[in-house]
């Protein structure tokens, strides 16, 4: 999946830019507060309906401006074919197209074009709460596994529903519907969790050899939500049921599913430093990234932000080779060039960012 066109307009300091990607590695170089960032944001928008920065309506749309706008064209591999996307966002209401045509959700602008991002925020993936790392599990199954979406969509309903009866505190007779949907959604939906976790870990041991060999391999552990191993999902909420209609929300199921890394090398229960965090963290992506090209035989768009200030020279060697090998295209920023032998023989393009454009070197 390469982009051969992107246009940004308001966004951030991006008032209205207008590039053609390289195929390979594209670096975006420039000072602090130019607009790199912001760049990456724009293909993350269109990917995933929102910035890793956050909401649309939490400061991307520009000041003085309705809303900002996004358009992409990129050739899909596997397929031999072109697809353009447009987005207009005003933080609250939006329109969206598809190979010329209106789409009713941001879910099938999502759904088209795949991306995957490591950013100075990305070690929360390590370290932070488990939205996040729900979030990554669900971005994987949503494009690899079709039948993921209907259940997780069955789930969200069902569990908005549950949660609305609790705060009411109805009696446990009206709950049983609702148990009943969540653990026929649930189950299923934790199985493909859990399968997709495990077809991470080959690539995720590979990874973390390569890039933090003195971590030992990496492995990965699957934390349901619930006493999988014990009870039912029906059973969890069923022996819940008291407890939640005290606190007035749903305590266990998927949804608060998570799932931790381990490394050989490092004891039980040893906290990663900040720098480890973020190496591990850029492996769980890269394995990501992988398992994708695997499932469906083209690479998605890679987009590394201020790779020199997270990696040393080192690393940075390592990431754009492996990379490269893979035929991915990627975006980089930073405010100075990679390191020169983690460039060398490969083809790049340069961007120069100031003020809020963007010109080819």
């Amino acid at each position: 999946m390469r982009l051969s066109r992107l246009e940004v307009r308001h966004l951030r300091r991006l008032s209205g830019v207008a590039i053609a990607p390289a195929p390979g590695l594209n670096l975006f170089v420039g000072d602090n507060g130019a607009g790199k960032t912001s760049l990456l944001e724009a293909v993350h928008l269109l990917a995933y309906g929102r910035s890793f920065r956050g909401r649309v309506r939490d400061g991307l749309v520009a000041t003085d401006a309705a809303a900002l706008e996004v358009y992409a064209e990129w050739r899909e591999e596997a397929a031999q074919r072109t697809r353009k996307a447009g987005l207009r966002h005003g933080g609250q209401a939006w329109e969206g197209r598809l190979d010329g045509q209106p789409v009713a959700s941001l879910g099938e602008l999502c759904a088209a074009l795949a991306a995957v991002s490591f950013e100075p925020g990305s070690h929360a993936l390590v370290g932070g709460g488990g939205e996040p790392r729900r979030r990554y599990v669900d971005w994987g199954l949503f494009h690899v596994e079709p039948a993921f979406l209907p259940l997780w969509r069955r789930y969200a309903r069902a569990l908005k529903q549950r949660n609305s009866l609790l705060k009411q505190r109805v009696g446990a007779g009206q709950l049983d519907a609702w148990d009943h949907e969540l653990a026929e959604a649930g189950e299923p939906m934790t199985a493909l969790r859990e399968a997709y976790l495990q077809q991470l870990q080959a690539p995720l041991g590979a990874i973390s050899m390569e890039l933090a060999p003195v971590l030992g391999a990496a492995t990965v552990e699957f934390q349901p939500g619930w006493r999988r191993d014990e009870l039912s999902l029906a059973d969890a909420l069923l022996l819940a049921r008291d407890r939640d209609l005290q606190a007035g929300f749903t305590s266990v199921g998927p949804h608060r599913a998570d799932w931790r890394i381990r490394h050989g090398a490092l004891p039980q229960g040893e906290t990663l430093s900040r720098g480890q965090a973020k190496l591990t963290a850029l492996t769980c992506v890269l394995a990501q990234a992988e398992h994708y090209v695997d499932q469906r035989g083209e690479w998605p768009v890679v987009l590394l932000d201020d790779l020199a200030s997270e990696l040393d020279r080192g690393h940075q060697r390592r990431v754009l080779a492996r990379l490269a090998a893979g035929q991915a295209q990627v975006f980089v920023t930073g405010t100075e060039l990679p390191a020169a032998d983690a460039l060398a023989g490969r083809d790049h393009a340069v961007f120069h960012v100031e003020q809020g454009g963007i010109r080819p070197a």
